[in-house]
């Protein structure tokens, strides 16, 4: 049986980055890149003309910036392509809100050719982009910011207390291996738990879990 090659969109108003992430991407086994833009004005129709996996997304554009972009893309009824932003920072000052508007991670421009391979097939396969250096930037985030403003009390009730165990683990950075070593389960029963709580608080990935715990209180900064 033939795996679907994963197809993945490019927008970033630099036309080398374009076409080096391009030409890399294309150069992998199961991947295409089937599309461009400079712009994220043309993000959204793009998505619908190519049906993309994958959308790499550039923050920093002049008409449409890639926060605005990935809400339009998230409100899309009949596409849910996976976002990586593109950052020049280790924390450009949109990325948290991009994470909020559905975003599943983001990728330093500079990063090594394999991290940007592996970034890809990562979110395409459903899993978030969030390592425990990202994970501490939106901690740093969270100090600064006002009061929570996440799930409310009834959505939170409906978790079970392993599944909000789970969820304090996945909002510190930890993978589903490292939480089952954590709480003695097998790493198929965090998977599970993990799928519960995207399914019962209504989030797209655990990179939003991890949003949502910051933000409904279930972890607090710096605990």
């Amino acid at each position: 049986m033939v795996t679907a090659a994963i197809r993945v969109l490019i927008i970033d108003d630099q036309a080398m980055v374009r076409a080096g992430f391009g030409a890399l991407l294309d150069a992998q086994d199961g991947i295409e890149v089937v599309g461009g833009a400079d712009d994220g004005i043309y993000a959204a129709d793009l998505v619908r003309e190519h049906d993309p996996d994958v959308v790499l997304m550039d923050v920093r554009m002049p008409r449409v910036d890639g926060l605005e972009a990935t809400r339009q893309i998230a409100a899309l009824p009949d596409h849910q392509p996976r976002i990586i932003i593109l950052t020049t920072f280790d924390l450009d000052e949109y990325v948290f809100d991009a994470l909020r508007a559905g975003a599943s991670g983001f990728l330093l421009k500079d990063a090594p050719a394999e991290d940007l391979i592996h970034a890809v097939r990562v979110v395409a396969g459903g899993e978030a982009l969030l390592a425990p250096s990202i994970t501490r930037s939106l901690i740093a985030e969270f100090v600064s910011r006002p009061a929570p403003s996440g799930p409310d009390v009834k959505e939170l009730a409906d978790l079970t207390d392993r599944e909000l165990e789970v969820m304090r683990w996945v909002a510190r950075g930890l993978s589903n291996g490292e939480i089952a070593a954590e709480i003695f389960v097998a790493e198929q029963t965090v998977k599970t738990h993990v799928s519960r709580i995207l399914t019962k608080l209504g989030l797209r990935d655990r990179t939003q879990i991890v949003v949502a715990a910051y933000e409904s209180g279930v972890v607090q900064p710096g605990s």
